[in-house]
């Protein structure tokens, strides 16, 4: 049998000017049978249209903040690095993957340019903005807080559990849903965790991140594995 490929957009280091990876996204997803690749940050339409048919799911991966501008908001002062190029590469990517309806998997960032994508908002910062701090320190594999799962949604059905708990590592948070999302998580002080779209396969996002626990956390593996039988 044919393992499914799944594609990781990339990060991005400005100041080596390279494309990089954490390994977690990588061994995640081979350690369950697919083979991940890292995507090209590039917008050349034709060159995504060939990733989007030569894929069967894709990861939006976590990183740089999300321009502010896609929301229509300036700037604001505690919003840190942003990658033009890579909200440019992603917007188009996720068009087409949404067009034909192949799996997504959205996390920490994903989550908030997948809502942004969408025509929602976002916290630029949560400490400034609301005093809540979800950036926790290293070790990543570490548990930072709970999430509350809603019932009837997806992670619901995947996990069958109503609170679980989650490393953080963001300073970022989804604002105003987009109208074509749903709630499918939300942390003790309120923050939206977990989004979906309900009239898609399989577009499911989380805030936090499933690729730096799954050897120590039953939870990540399942939404992992989840999303790879998908991607078959």
């Amino acid at each position: 049998m044919i393992k499914p490929i799944i594609g990781i957009v990339p990060l991005y280091d400005e100041y080596k000017d390279s494309y990089w990876m954490l390994p977690g996204y990588m061994t995640c997803l081979e350690e369950s049978g697919v083979v991940p690749i890292m995507l090209p940050l590039t917008t050349n339409d034709k060159t995504i249209d060939e990733l989007v048919d030569m894929c069967d799911g894709f990861l939006f991966s976590g990183g740089h903040d999300v321009d502010p501008e896609l929301y229509n908001e300036k700037k604001k002062h505690e919003c840190q690095n942003i990658c033009i190029k890579r909200d440019e590469m992603e917007k188009i990517l996720f068009n087409k993957v949404i067009t034909m309806d192949k799996p997504i998997l959205g996390i920490c960032r994903g989550l908030q340019l997948i809502n942004v994508l969408l025509g929602g908002s976002l916290y630029q910062d949560l400490e400034s903005e609301l005093k809540i701090n979800h950036k926790q320190k290293p070790p990543y594999d570490e548990s930072f807080h709970k999430v509350d799962i809603i019932q009837d949604t997806p992670l619901y059905n995947i996990l069958n559990k109503d609170k679980i708990d989650v490393n953080s590592c963001h300073h970022q948070a989804v604002k105003e849903l987009s109208s074509k999302l749903k709630v499918m998580a939300v942390s003790e002080d309120k923050v939206i965790e977990g989004a979906y779209m309900k009239d898609k396969k399989f577009v499911i996002a989380v805030q936090w991140h499933p690729e730096c626990n799954y050897k120590k956390e039953d939870t990540s593996v399942k939404i992992i594995k989840e999303f790879i039988n998908n991607c078959k």
